[in-house]
């Protein structure tokens, strides 16, 4: 089982190697891909060191699985090379999500509308993923009608870049900028560019990945998306409204019983979820579970997850596991 990691070098590159050492994925040969500046680097995985090699090299040595996270350009241009000598893609960039011939995956919901034939198939967007996990099951009972979302991402979204920024600032040092304002004791209501309709590319992504992963184009969803100076792990509010009416101990049975989902819901106690208790953990942690009071058939939710692991490099490695599983590698 050859695997090819390409953007191995970067935050959620090196987050893959962890992940797929933890689960004990199979690798008898791993392909640590970069770009040329890196060639000839060393990684490590599972006590070994291994040499940062061009993607053309990678192809040449046919890995089973190449595993993208190298940004969208990238993607864009070498991931059809790859699925052209037979290798089976799983991307984590933007690239291929809303490309109507590829298939969008969370395994938890759609890992079945894979085949064989699919050989680039596309990781959805972090704050998506976390969201979806935990209202599928919902989905499924009651009908989702409208979402509407707020996030709360930390700095490892934007990368190793805007974890410097935060950490120079609480220490008071002048150094690079990955964001036009400062994070520390702040908050930035933008991801990623702003489009005509004034939303921007990140929310966007929330509203169309939402639909295709849930296969319900009739879902309406409106986002606002916000960095936040914490480091590591996304938080939602979600505002769901459903066609049919719920009973809340129901749903929070219901949600207990769904793979990847913990509920962290004890208000007497104080106790739900935050990024800080997700950190390094690959569940999609669920709290504050009530109804909203002012219309029928709505409830408000806080979801919480890692976004380096199930928000990226878990739920990619989830999908490799389904398709070794079904003898599609």
């Amino acid at each position: 089982m050859k695997v090819a990691v390409v953007g191995a070098t970067g935050l959620v590159g090196t987050k893959m190697l962890q992940v797929l050492a933890e689960r004990n994925f199979p690798v008898t040969e791993l392909l640590p891909v970069a770009s040329q500046k890196s060639v000839g680097k060393e990684v490590s995985f599972k006590g070994k060191k291994y040499k940062v090699i061009s993607a053309t090299d990678a192809i040449a040595a046919k890995p089973a699985v190449a595993i993208f996270s190298a940004g969208g350009g990238t993607s864009l241009d070498w991931a059809p090379k790859f699925a052209a000598a037979g290798i089976t893609v799983i991307d984590n960039s933007s690239a291929w999500r809303m490309d109507a011939t590829k298939k969008l995956v969370v395994p938890e919901i759609n890992a079945d509308a894979l085949t064989k034939e699919d050989k680039i198939i596309a990781n959805p967007n972090c704050s998506t993923i976390q969201m979806v996990v935990a209202l599928n099951p919902l989905h499924i009972k009651y009908k989702i009608k409208r979402i509407v979302v707020s996030t709360y991402q930390s700095v490892t979204g934007t990368g190793v870049k805007a974890v410097e920024q935060l950490m120079n600032e609480r220490k008071g040092i002048q150094g690079e900028m990955a964001y036009k304002y400062p994070i520390d004791l702040n908050v930035i209501p933008q991801i990623d560019v702003f489009l005509d309709n004034g939303y921007t590319k990140e929310e966007m992504k929330m509203v169309n990945e939402t639909r295709k992963i849930l296969r319900d184009d009739s879902i309406r969803v409106t986002s606002t998306t916000v960095r936040i100076p914490v480091v590591g792990g996304h938080s939602e509010a979600v505002n769901v409204e459903f066609e049919n009416d719920f009973d809340l101990k129901e749903v929070k049975e219901l949600l207990s019983q769904s793979a990847g989902v913990v509920v962290v819901d004890d208000p007497a106690n104080q106790q739900y979820p935050m990024p800080k208790d997700a950190h390094e953990k690959d569940e999609v942690f669920v709290g504050r579970i009530r109804r909203d009071e002012t219309q029928p058939n709505t409830m408000n939710l806080w979801i919480v997850s890692d976004n380096l692991r199930k928000g990226a490099a878990t739920n990619a490695v989830q999908i490799a596991e389904y398709l070794l599983g079904k003898g599609m590698l």
